[in-house]
């Protein structure tokens, strides 16, 4: 198509730009032919002029899409570009932080310098078995592909790891080998996969160091071979190594070190071991300390030195050899320290006595002599003689660090040799797969022989890699019938020939080191002469004549010539080597054993300038040409062995991985263009993307075209033939046809149609969305329109009704205003008038007024003087008579005031001693009352805690501990009792005087009484005050109560939470551990399989024949496990055998033994979690009685108040004897009766004095729990604050003594509180005497009730002895007897038990009878079996059975006569055929014939009526060889059809059925409580296979798991095909493009699993479970894990497939899980926790769909996503990929938003679900209600032999 419709307005391109290398802009106008300049924007707004080169009139690139970037594979984009990919890796690597991406067949890796969780065994697993481009990309995908192909093909494979350094090549292999190892597992038990990976912490130490581009740098190239047997499982592994840089021994630049295993060792030093090293800190050595910086951040060296001597130790290294290693390398860091001096000009010395000198030959077992001498010396040799020269300081420097690098060498060689020793395996390889670990190209400023090889050997990888992809290429076009046309690419064979060839660089460097005097510069001449003119790759630097230039196919690379000769060369003093040779070390002997044979001579001196040298791993293929090989030199070496390499590589199938390092600083997940587009081009990803844009790069499949470019076509376009649908099409859009090809099965398409039918498919649904958008806003304004005018409309109506009613309210307000103005103007008139009156009126009676008051003045002051002289002369007279009045009344006064004051102080004394007494009268009488209540509530409180303690006693033993220390308190109190004997004696007395005290004052009160009268109405209201005091003093007293029972109702509360929680968390650990117990039987499954199978193989490979399985001995088998049975088979073979008899007899005998030890633990095991309950709540109710115990030895005033309530208690107690002895005249009156009978005069006063006990008991529980509320709160109110100990009585004590007046009020206070505390005293004592007799009371009802236990079994033992009527009457004798005595004997004791022995006893009689027999029958039952075997073991002569079972014997005619009618659902057989009963019936049954025929469970029913008449006729043999024959019946049937899911569920279903039949027909009162009356007839009589139960519910455990992994097989290869990729909703997403790793289609082809695929294996799995009888309970649990597998096998592919994150796939998804549920419903089972698995998987559904943009929406995300952890929320926001045009990404802060907002959650880190989980499974018991007696055997079955009894 023209230029002109693709650069059009708006069309983005990318520019050349210095910083960014490339950069987006946007046309702002239209490109015309002919067109210099492109007007363009860029993305910041600026507008620019680009100019087109007028020579080639190249447009620049066009941008792909939106929607296609950040695709997996950049072969997916239409338009492939460098700058297309480059932005696409950006985008991947920063926005979705996703380091892989697939470039073809290329994985292209960027180094995130960040440890992210991408590389656990839950993401191996995920990829394990996947197609390669079905998941993300990933190195584990690469990996599997090759292991794949490895299988499917039976050719060998290689992984090519390249890159720069630091790049994450080493890494990149490391995790390819972790993936075989863990995938593949090892063929023997010898670990080899463990062995492989413990090679990586070796090579590492010796051959990695930090560079200044990396911290663990790979400083050599190494090839791993990975050897698989035929099974595919790791058998070992072999080492090649390549280009070890030996000169980094002696020489590091700035910022750099040594190899790792120096800095090891030095951090080591403090080591015992190593302290012969002499070895110190790393700044101390020369070779360590050059790169000034021997620290690596986060590297601890000498935790890194315990992990390589650990894989030394694991690969086979003993201590001794890894001591003589570590020797030698610190011998080559002293060697380093040795000083060289200059002795003149041309000789040098070392100094005598050098330290380092003389470590290093101790260390290596030398002569310091001949070591010394040699370092400064040379040995030349000509044809006559030999001459020993002395060197310069240089060169004898140059030559000590020569022999410091050849020494390195060879340990390295022969390390590297050890391990391939430790991982060469003696199975014969089946097949390998290598890894290559190599440098990629480098260019430095001074390159110099060391990067020349380098970039040689990727010149030959390169060529390798080009053919490779030519010849993919290639075959795709051919497998789809494409005319291939020859695409050009480039070949670097020129630039190979250039060096390699005759006449070559590396010929013509060889041909010059065999000359004399040959030099660099006459080796360039020879260069520039032969290749300058000749060959177009080679240059000649213009200001250089040492120098040369190759163009290899990554950039031009200009060589120095400078030091090539000497590298090449590589010679060493071998007079040095000699002196080694003649160590005494055995290790260094070793190394240099075959020096005469080696391959690779070691280096010299490097050149000045520092650049690395070289050495070469020897080539051991030819040995016997030892003496031409020593002058190879190491061009030849390092071309021959990447021959054989290139040889290797080509023999297998190549993958490849090229490792991009972001930028230079190790920032994390920072991105730099320059750097990467550099080694993009340089590691031929972009060669790879020109070869595939240079023929139809975009494929599709017809149906994937259809779908994706349906909107394109017109309805009449399309026809039934897809394919001819598509061809029409096409060539309606496209034009030109050579655009684009129709192979078989996919259209091809050249670079950037895509992007154009991309943009036509857009232009398509933009101008949809425009008419869609017109007709809405058309609707919408229309809709507006009518509302508006209907508004207007409105509006006007409202409008014109509103003006009319205010012109009507104008015209009222006007004529209301008119009268208004009338009458107000009349109204001002008559005011005018009336207020004129009013001042006339007021003027003249102001004017009257005053000339009144003027006469009146006049005649009142004449009036007024006449009575003035009348007043004076009467007061003289009165003033004369006052005055003598006044003084006799004064002298009256005097007299009468003395008297009085005489009187009012008599009267005053009576007045204060009758109100003191008073007062204290009141006191009393308060305290009196209170201490009668406490004393009714410690009444009550004893009654209660002596019918506790008579109730533990009797049923329980561990109370008799509590009564004993309850004893013992009371013995202490009864000696304080004693103690204070004396003090009370002192207080009666002091009692006594005060009494007479008080009689006094009664006399002296009735002296007074009548003039205390006139106080009367005083004290009253006094009194009156108190009364208000009372009330207070009693609410606050209220409200106290009222807190105290808050509080224990929160206590309470609190404990019942405690309880639950307990109960819960033991639920939890109950499920744990049948989770765990399960996993275990699921383990003991696989190693009995695998033991069969290692038996079947021993015999197969003896072949010799074994018929049968023979018995071990008594021994062996006891030892054995619990739930391990051997076959019996070979038993019934060998049953006539007269030898074997006592065998049997002594290992059923142990059997038997052992079978009942176990069910004695199985009872302990089953009453576990009850029992812990019962101890929980014991230790609640003891440390209750602990905190009131503690409480009452705190307070001495509660034991007063006791001492007053066990009075209390003695006075009911003589009541309640009282009644007793009228009872028991009432009995002994009525002898003839029975006693107790209803209705007699006994039973009367029995009840009514039971009744009244209740009511008493009754209220004495409230009154108790009252008192015991106070307790607590007073302890706790002790505990704050030591005023508040009582609630009461001591605020009374000080109120008293505030309000008392002087000392003697005081002391008539002090004594009232003597008395007080001598009554108290005396209560006290009483209270311990009663308090010892209740203890004797107790203690002799405990030794009754062990008598009457005692009688009890007494009787048991003889009412065994006895036939079953004579049983049943000694029963009801004894049972009558015994309540009579309990009647008669102390009923007030315990009135609750005594009440429920009368009322109850009569009516549980029967019940209790029932129990005893059933006790009986079981003890009979064990008394059989013992019996039995004991006449086994005796000969089985019938002369000797035991009296008991001779006892039983007349029991049995009872029930024969009444089971002989009918049939008694029993099946009996002989011994012999039991084999064919368990082949027929097991072995050869087909279950689809059962299922659908008979009636489900058929085997199981057999089987049980076949096991009850074994137990019907005691045959314990017959039992025993049954249940273990066909529980290993089953178990060879499962292993045989293990595959089929029939098969398995039916024997689940069977085996369930077979332990519920044992269940239900074991006698257990558990079981039986469900059965009919005729099923526990049935129920078995003689044996107890309680432990047989626990082998089949172990079985069915190991079944049920063999039934999901079946299950599982069967579902995970739809799952993901029919949960994500099939489109249940046709047309919702649309097929993006694809690259050369084709993902499934998500289109239905014929074959491809869908929705309904799943939902009708759903179905399938469900019916064939309800046709075998499967229990409903068990068929929930297997559905429960269906869906939890669906849920995570889905969620995991989601989170590792980007293609599948998008809003249209979460709508997919949704759609999807909702049909799920609607077959839940429909099933009707959506309560059995299946719903629940799907919720993690809806979330991230619902996760895809929700909007991602503001805090808001975060919120939501993070309130909606609990099921979810942080890592998934992340994972599927960072995938989330558009799908169309019109969607957007998730932005990286919002991203941000989410991670700061998830970051408190506490949860695992892990990201993909465990899909090996499996539920633990529970068998409740399912009775069934069918007959044994009515079920027929079919013919069918053909079992004839069984006889219906």
């Amino acid at each position: 198509m023209a230029a002109s419709e693709l650069y059009t307005k708006y069309a983005r391109v990318w520019i050349p730009d210095s910083e960014e290398v490339w950069r987006s802009a946007e046309l702002t106008k239209d490109y015309k032919q002919g067109d210099t300049v492109l007007h363009l924007q860029l993305e910041d707004g600026t507008d620019l002029e680009h100019k087109l080169d007028p020579k080639t009139k190249n447009l620049p690139h066009l941008r792909n899409p939106d929607i296609l970037v950040g695709e997996n594979d950049l072969t997916a984009l239409s338009y492939l570009h460098e700058p297309a990919v480059l932005h696409n890796l950006k985008v991947r690597f920063i926005d979705s932080k996703l380091i892989y991406t697939y470039c073809g067949i290329v994985l292209v890796a960027i180094n995130p310098y960040e440890t992210l969780p991408i590389y656990g065994t839950d993401i191996i697993n995920a990829y394990s078995g996947q197609n390669m481009g079905d998941m993300d990309p990933h190195i584990f995908a690469v990996a599997e592909e090759a292991y794949k192909q490895m299988a499917r093909d039976e050719r060998n494979q290689s992984i090519i790891v390249s890159g720069e350094s630091g790049a994450g090549k080493t890494v990149s292999a490391k995790y390819a080998m972790r993936y075989f190892a863990t995938v593949s597992g090892s063929a023997s038990e010898a670990n080899v996969e463990e062995k492989v990976l413990a090679s990586n912490p070796i090579m590492e130490a010796i051959g990695n160091a930090k560079t200044t581009r990396n911290d663990n740098s790979s400083r050599f190239g190494k090839y791993i071979e990975i050897g698989f047997d035929k099974k595919y499982h790791i058998i070992g592994a072999n080492m090649r190594t390549y280009l070890l840089e030996k000169s980094r021994v002696v020489f590091q630049a700035d910022e750099e070190r040594n190899y790792h295993v120096f800095y090891q060792l030095c951090a080591s030093s403090h080591v015992p071991e190593f302290k012969a090293l002499k070895l110190g800190s790393a700044d101390v050595f020369h070779y360590t300390k050059q790169g000034r910086n021997p620290v690596i951040d986060g590297v601890d060296d000498a935790k890194e030195m315990s992990t390589t001597r650990n894989a030394f130790t694991l690969l086979g290294i003993n201590e001794s050899y890894q001591m003589g290693l570590f020797q030698v390398l610190a011998a080559i860091l002293h060697l380093g320290n040795v000083d060289v001096k200059d002795r003149d000009a041309d000789s040098s010395i070392i100094p005598p006595n050098n330290s380092h000198l003389m470590v290093f030959c101790e260390l290596m077992g030398v002569a310091y002599q001949d070591m010394s001498h040699w370092l400064c010396h040379k040995k030349l040799k000509t044809a006559a003689e030999t001459y020993i020269k002395p060197i310069p300081k240089l060169q004898a420097i140059n030559a000590r660090d020569a022999l410091a690098k050849h020494i390195y060498a060879k340990l390295f060689n022969w390390i590297v040799d050890h391990v391939n020793k430790a991982l060469h395996s003696t199975v014969k390889q089946h097949s390998f797969i290598g890894v290559l670990d190599i440098y990629g190209f480098e260019t430095f400023e001074i390159n110099s022989f060391e990067q020349f090889c380098i970039n040689y050997a990727n010149e030959k990888l390169q060529q390798q890699f080009n053919m490779h992809v030519f010849k993919l290429e290639q075959e795709e076009y051919m497998k789809e019938q494409i005319p291939w046309t020859l695409i050009d690419f480039y070949d670097n064979q020129p630039c190979i020939n250039l060096i390699e060839a005759k006449m070559g660089v590396l010929d013509l460097l060889d041909e010059e080191c065999k000359m004399p005097k040959g030099s660099d510069d006459s080796w360039a001449q020879k260069l520039y002469n032969t290749h300058l003119k000749t060959c177009s790759l080679f240059e000649k630097p213009r200001m250089s004549n040492k120098a040369f230039i190759i163009q290899h196919f990554a950039d031009k690379v200009e060589y120095q010539c400078e030091g090539f000769l000497e590298k090449n060369k590589d010679t060493v003093n071998e007079e040095q080597i000699h002196v080694l040779k003649a160590s005494k070390f055995d290790l260094l002997v070793e190394l240099f054993r075959d020096e005469e044979k080696a391959t690779s001579p070691t280096g010299v001196a490097p050149a000045t300038g520092g650049r690395t040298r070289l050495s070469v791993k020897p080539d051991k293929g030819k040995p016997d040409k030892s003496s031409k090989e020593h002058k190879k030199t190491v061009g030849l070496q390092f071309r021959n062995s990447l021959q054989l390499l290139m040889e290797t590589l080509n023999a297998t199938t190549p993958h490849y991985v090229r490792c991009i390092k972001p930028n230079d600083y190790k920032y994390a997940f920072t991105f730099d263009p320059k750097r990467a587009v550099q080694q993009l081009r340089a590691c031929g990803v972009l060669e790879t993307i020109r070869i595939s844009a240079a023929g139809f790069p975009s494929r599709w499949t017809y149906q994937e075209f259809f779908s994706r470019y349906r909107v394109l076509m017109k309805q009449k376009d399309v026809l039934p033939d897809k394919k001819m649908t598509c061809k029409n099409v096409l060539e309606k859009l496209v034009q030109d046809p050579d655009k684009y090809q129709f192979g078989k099965t996919k259209i091809f398409f050249r670079a950037g149609q895509v992007a154009y039918l991309e943009k036509l498919r857009a232009d398509k649904l933009r101008a949809a969305c425009i008419r869609i958008q017109k007709t809405i806003r058309c609707w919408l304004a229309r809709k507006k329109y009518l509302r508006m005018k209907h508004a207007a409309i409105t509006i006007q109506r409202y409008v014109r009704g509103y003006q009319a009613r205010c012109l009507a309210t104008f015209l009222r307000r006007t004529r209301a205003a008119t009268i208004i103005q009338k009458y107000q103007r009349m109204y001002v008139a008559r005011s005018s008038y009336r207020r004129k009156q009013a001042a006339a009126l007021a003027m003249q009676c102001i004017l009257r007024a005053f000339m009144a008051r003027q006469l009146y003045r006049a005649l009142l002051r004449e009036h007024k003087a006449i009575i003035i002289q009348k007043m004076v002369r009467g007061w003289l007279a009165r003033q004369w008579y006052k005055r003598s009045l006044a003084a006799v009344v004064y002298l009256q006064c005097c007299m009468r005031r003395m008297r009085a004051k005489r009187e009012l102080k008599k009267l005053k004394i009576e007045a204060r001693s009758v109100e003191h007494y008073k007062k204290l009268n009141i006191g009393m009488e308060n305290k009196i009352m209170q201490l009668q209540r406490k004393i009714d509530d410690q009444n009550k409180d004893n009654r209660s805690l002596t019918e506790r303690l008579s109730g533990l006693e009797v049923t329980h033993a561990a109370e008799s501990e509590r009564l004993r220390r309850e004893l013992s308190r009371l013995r202490c109190a009864e000696e304080d009792a004693k103690n204070s004997n004396n003090r009370v004696i002192t207080l009666q007395e002091e009692l006594e005087r005060l009494r007479a005290e008080l009689q006094n004052t009664q006399k002296e009160k009735k002296a007074i009484e009548e003039w205390a009268q006139k106080y009367q109405d005083e004290m009253e209201q006094m009194i009156s005050e108190l009364k208000d005091q009372n009330n207070l003093l009693k609410n606050e007293k209220n409200d106290l109560n009222r807190l105290i029972q808050e509080q224990g109702q929160q206590w309470t509360e609190k404990m019942q939470r405690a309880l639950k929680e307990e109960t819960a968390q033991l639920e939890t650990d109950l499920n744990e551990e049948r989770s765990r117990y399960q996993n275990l039987l699921s383990e003991h499954l696989r190693l009995e399989e695998k033991y069969d199978d290692l038996k079947e193989e021993i015999s197969l490979t003896v072949n010799v024949p074994k018929p049968g399985h023979r018995r071990t001995d008594s021994t062996h088998s006891s030892n054995e496990s619990e739930y391990t049975y051997n076959s019996e088979f070979a038993e019934s073979e060998e049953g006539s055998r007269g030898v074997e008899d006592v065998t049997k007899a002594s290992l059923d005998m142990a059997l038997f033994l052992k079978l009942q030890k176990r069910v004695t633990e199985l009872e302990q095991e089953k009453q576990g979690l009850q029992n812990e309950l019962d101890r929980r709540e014991e230790q609640f109710q003891r440390a209750r009685a602990r905190d009131d115990e503690e409480h009452k030895k705190a307070r001495s005033a509660e034991l007063e108040y006791e001492s007053l309530k066990r009075q209390e208690l003695e006075s009911e107690n003589k009541k309640l004897k009282h009644n007793l002895n009228e009872m028991r005249q009432s009995l002994m009156s009525n002898a003839g009766a029975v006693s107790a009978a209803p209705g007699s005069p006994a039973y009367k006063v029995l009840l009514d004095q039971l009744n009244s006990s209740n009511e008493e008991l009754e209220v004495r529980k409230e009154e108790v729990l009252i008192l015991r509320s106070q307790l607590v709160s007073q302890k706790e109110a002790m505990q704050h604050k030591d005023e508040k100990e009582t609630m009461t009585e001591p605020l009374h004590y000080v109120e008293d003594v505030q309000k008392l007046g002087d000392a003697k009020e005081i002391s008539q206070a002090y004594m009232g509180l003597k008395d007080t505390n001598r009554l108290l005293e005396s209560q006290l004592q009483a209270q311990r005497r009663s308090h010892e007799s209740e203890l004797e009371a107790l203690r002799g009802e405990l030794q009754s009730v062990k008598e009457e236990n005692n009688r009890q079994q007494q009787l048991l033992a003889q009412n065994l002895q006895l036939p079953p009527e004579a049983r049943i009457e000694a029963s009801l004798q004894h049972e009558i007897t015994r309540l009579t005595n309990e009647n008669l004997v102390n009923p007030t004791e315990d009135p609750k038990a005594y009440r429920i022995s009368v009322l109850r006893r009569m009516i549980d009689l029967m019940e209790q009878l029932e129990k005893q027999d059933k006790t009986v029958r079981k003890l009979k039952k064990q008394l059989k079996v013992f019996a039995k075997k004991i006449n086994d073991l005796e000969g089985g002569q019938i002369e000797n059975v035991s009296p008991g079972q001779m006892a039983d014997e007349p029991i049995r005619p009872v029930s024969i006569p009444r089971r002989e009618k009918d049939f008694q659902g029993m099946l009996e057989y002989k011994k012999e055929d039991e084999l064919k009963l368990v082949k027929n019936l097991i072995l050869e049954l087909k279950p689809r014939g059962v299922a659908v025929n008979l009636i489900p469970g058929l085997p199981a029913y057999i089987l049980f009526m076949c096991l009850r008449h074994a137990d019907y006729i005691n045959d314990d043999q017959k039992v025993r060889s049954l249940l273990t024959s066909t529980i290993n019946s089953i178990k060879k049937i499962l292993k045989k059809r293990g595959d089929d899911f029939e098969t398995v569920s039916f024997w689940l279903a069977n085996t369930c059925r077979f332990l519920h039949c044992l269940k239900q027909y074991s006698g257990d009162e558990q079981f039986m409580k469900y059965n009919s009356p005729k099923q526990n007839e049935h129920c078995l009589s003689n044996f107890d296979l309680a432990e047989y139960r626990q082998v089949l519910s172990d079985l069915a455990i190991q079944i049920y798991q063999q039934l999901i992994k079946c299950m599982e097989n069967i579902l995970q290869p739809m799952i993901v095909s029919g949960m994500l990729e099939h489109e249940t909703i046709q047309g919702v997403s649309g097929v993006k493009p694809t690259g050369l790793r084709k993902r499934t289609s998500s289109i239905a082809d014929e074959g491809t699993y869908t929705l309904d695929s799943i939902i009708r294996q759903l179905n399938s799995f469900h019916s064939i479970m309800c046709q075998h009888g499967t229990d409903p309970e068990l068929i929930k649990q297997v559905v429960k894990q269906q869906f939890y597998i669906v849920g995570a096998v889905t969620l995991n592919n989601l989170l590792l497939r980007k293609d599948m994150c998008s809003w249209s796939k979460g709508m997919q998804i949704r759609y999807n899980v909702s049909q799920l549920e609607e077959w839940l419903r429909d099933k009707n089972l959506m309560v059995c926790g299946a719903k629940e698995t799907l919720e993690p998987l809806i979330q991230a559904a619902q996760l895809l769909q929700v909007k991602k943009k503001t805090d808001e929406d975060a919120e939501a995300i993070c309130s909606m996503c609990n099921a979810l952890t942080t890592a998934q929320i992340v994972k599927v926001l960072n995938l989330y990929t558009p799908v169309n045009a019109f969607e957007e990404r998730v932005s990286v802060t919002f991203i941000r938003t989410i991670q700061n907002r998830l970051r408190d959650r506490k949860e695992s880190p892990q990201l993909l679900l465990d899909t090996k989980i499996i539920y633990p499974v529970t068998f409740p018991f399912n009775p069934s209600s069918l007959a044994l007696e009515t079920i027929q055997i079919p013919g069918s079955l053909n079992l004839a032999f069984l006889t219906r009894v």
